[in-house]
């Protein structure tokens, strides 16, 4: 009997050592399972959470081709950024470059716009757009053109930039559009010369506006403000008592311009003190004016 009682001890005790071991079994594989999931649920989930793709450089240019279809360049050259940034290297982000410049222009953004086409000049400079960019540089400068009256900085910017165009691409698609729009800017900047003349000679400081009208002799003499530039010289250099250039003022206004009203304010202001329009042959304008004898 007391073998009996003591064989059944000993199979209770080894029932309790069992179910122990099992339970510690189990809690291992749930922690293990738990650490499983911490430590590698980025790298092997189970399917539950999505890993976060990108989308493609052409879903992108899409996108952004169609903002800016519809005029809305702001998020248009964020998603052409956007592009450019994902796909630093892709065909699509050289021409995005392009794009993001063109959207700042059109959001009058002309520094931001400037600032992308100097990088994209920079560095694509054998690109076959890269004719286009330079002369976008050129609109970004034009289209901040003020009146006469204003401060000319950014107009001469504008003409540098129109003539950086004709002279690098003469024969590109762009230049033409460019001579067009440089002629203008040399006009304008002509006229900023000749009202500061006006302003002077006004006020008899006679030097200081001739100082004006031979400078648009010597820099704008293909624009329109010529004959009333030769003209005021004539005058200035009459109120001045330098008789001589006065008189050759008047010969070279004649010749190139025979039927100018100008000529024939310089041909009075001359007959009125019993001179008449003269050569000379040593005369600054002679070595200046290209349209002389």
């Amino acid at each position: 009997m007391y073998r009996d009682y003591l064989s059944s001890w000993k199979s209770l005790i080894t029932l309790c050592f069992l179910a122990l071991f099992l339970t510690s079994c189990g809690g291992s594989k749930s922690s293990d399972e738990d650490s499983d999931s911490g430590f590698f649920g980025g790298l092997f989930n189970s399917g539950k959470e999505k890993v976060r793709q990108d989308p493609s450089a052409e879903t992108l240019f899409g996108q952004a081709e169609q903002l800016r279809k519809t005029g809305d360049y702001s998020d248009a050259a964020a998603k052409y950024i956007e592009l450019e940034r994902l796909y630093p290297y892709s065909e699509l982000a050289t021409k995005a470059q392009l794009l993001t410049a063109w959207s700042y222009f059109k959001e009058n953004r002309y520094n931001d716009s400037l600032l992308t086409l100097d990088r994209f000049i920079q560095l694509h400079p054998g690109h076959p757009d890269v004719a286009y960019a330079y002369y976008m540089r050129a609109q970004n400068y034009y289209e901040q053109i003020t009146g006469v009256k204003l401060d000319q900085a950014i107009t001469l910017k504008a003409a540098e930039a129109l003539k950086d165009v004709i002279r690098r691409y003469p024969n590109s698609k762009y230049a033409q559009n460019a001579r067009i729009q440089f002629d203008l800017t040399t006009d304008q900047l002509a006229g900023k010369e000749m009202a500061i003349g006006r302003y002077y000679q006004n006020l008899n400081h006679n030097l200081a506006a001739l100082n004006r009208f031979r400078r648009v002799v010597e820099d704008y003499q293909t624009t329109n403000h010529i004959q009333e530039a030769l003209h005021r010289i004539v005058e200035t250099n009459l109120a001045l008592g330098i008789v001589d250039e006065a008189q050759n003022a008047a010969a070279v206004l004649g010749h190139n311009f025979p039927g100018s009203i100008w000529y024939r304010d310089s041909y009075s202001l001359l007959k009125g003190q019993n001179l008449t329009p003269k050569s000379k042959p040593t005369s600054w304008l002679k070595k200046t004016f290209q349209k002389v004898f």
